[in-house]
């Protein structure tokens, strides 16, 4: 059996159980999981391998690269410099980036890019994968690029490009690149270990990912065979020009190798956060409340940040999808510990979240890329902390 390590408060048992099972039943290699309440730690756990092939152990301070998550991160950002005062959500792009106005984008807001309403999810010619981890390639790119749709109209899961277009406001605006920013007002004050951008001091802690293959190519199936449900989204994998591929898309090669020690040293802001559950965890905690003497956003911030934006059929993924101004809402696939909760997931398993109704901040990470509806792990945790004593 996997020696769970770490500590767990008196009423949150069931998480170190459903942490357990995920091991025993769930495929888990390597996770830890994090949870704050009230603005304390209440549950700090991590178990397995951080290296497969090596057989190197998960520690305390092993780190996670945690894919999409990191898009919650970078979204704290924005509103630590609207809160500030230094931006405006509602006013154009183009107001503190200037050649975003091309092609008919001078009045799409700032909130757009946010709440995934720009349009701006694909790349008519993808950047260079070298050029697009330098940065300015792929900002100029996407300042040149038309939308996919009447922005506004309609939402659509800016999967790659939103950490570029959401951090590029953020550089135009503090005068610092989103990793730097999220170091020094985010990460400093709370002593979190998240990084965007990995410092190469920090590499030898990085775990190793593993990616599962799906049982099942559904691409290859006869269509009657597909679920109904399913066929418009099987559809769209095996048509190159969809814009749920071309989203994911918007490098050359488009395959991007996230084991890469030079992808994790750039700053992909919506998709190479790397970190420990508690760190993340703990920022969400400071979203709500405060933490040790730091609490990131005011009321009115929380408020703001967390308005439902967008519902409904996503353009991209082809199923429903709720976001307010850069975090996700629960849903029905994804309720994390009620309605009023607010975070983002990553692909493959990672979640992170808060919720201000129960006072609980969770993250969950894993190096076991699984992903699909049968991936559990991250919903069996969330459920255990809702049963816990809260």
């Amino acid at each position: 059996m996997t020696v769970i390590d770490g500590e767990v408060a008196a009423g949150f048992e069931p998480v170190r159980e459903a942490f357990a099972v995920n091991f025993a039943r769930h495929g888990e290699i390597g996770a830890a999981v994090g949870v704050y309440w009230r603005g304390r730690p209440v549950v700090d756990l991590w178990g397995g391998v951080a290296d497969s092939g090596t057989g190197r152990p998960w520690t305390r301070n092993t780190l996670q690269l945690v894919y999409s998550a990191t898009k919650g991160a970078t979204a704290t950002a924005v509103h630590l410099l609207a809160q500030r005062g230094v931006l405006n959500l509602d006013a154009p792009v183009a107001e503190y980036w200037p050649e975003f106005a091309a092609e008919g984008k001078a009045q799409i807001p700032v909130r757009w890019l946010l709440s995934h309403q720009a349009g701006l999810v694909a790349l008519d010619r993808p950047v260079p994968l070298a050029e697009a981890l330098a940065w300015q390639p792929m900002v100029n790119a996407l300042a040149a690029q038309r939308p996919m749709w009447t922005p506004g109209t309609a939402h659509g899961y800016h999967g790659r490009t939103f950490g570029w277009l959401v951090g590029e406001v953020i550089r135009r605006v503090s005068g610092r690149t989103p990793g730097r920013f999220f170091a020094d007002e985010i990460a400093a004050p709370l002593g979190l270990d998240f990084f965007i951008g990995l410092p190469a001091r920090e590499q030898g802690r990085v775990s190793r990912m593993v990616y599962q293959q799906p049982e099942v190519d559904f691409t290859a199936a006869p269509r009657e065979s597909i679920p109904e449900e399913l066929r418009e989204l099987v559809a769209s994998w095996s048509d190159p020009d969809s814009l749920n591929n071309r989203a994911f898309s918007v490098t050359d090669p488009a395959g991007i190798d996230f084991n890469s020690p030079q992808v994790q040293a750039a700053e992909m802001p919506a998709s190479n956060g790397i970190g420990t559950a508690r760190g993340l965890a703990r920022m969400y905690a400071a979203l709500i409340g405060e933490v040790d003497g730091v609490r990131l956003f005011t009321q009115d911030t929380l408020t703001s940040a967390t308005k439902k934006q967008a519902e409904g059929k996503d353009r991209v993924l082809l199923v429903p999808s709720r976001f307010s101004s850069g975090y996700m809402l629960p849903t029905e696939t994804t309720p994390m510990t009620g309605p009023d909760s607010f975070g983002h997931t990553g692909r493959g398993g990672s979640l992170a979240f808060a919720d201000p109704e129960r006072g609980i901040a969770f993250c969950y990470v894993t190096n076991h890329i699984i992903g699909g509806p049968d991936d559990m792990r991250a919903r069996a945790l969330a459920d255990a902390v809702r049963r816990s004593s809260v």
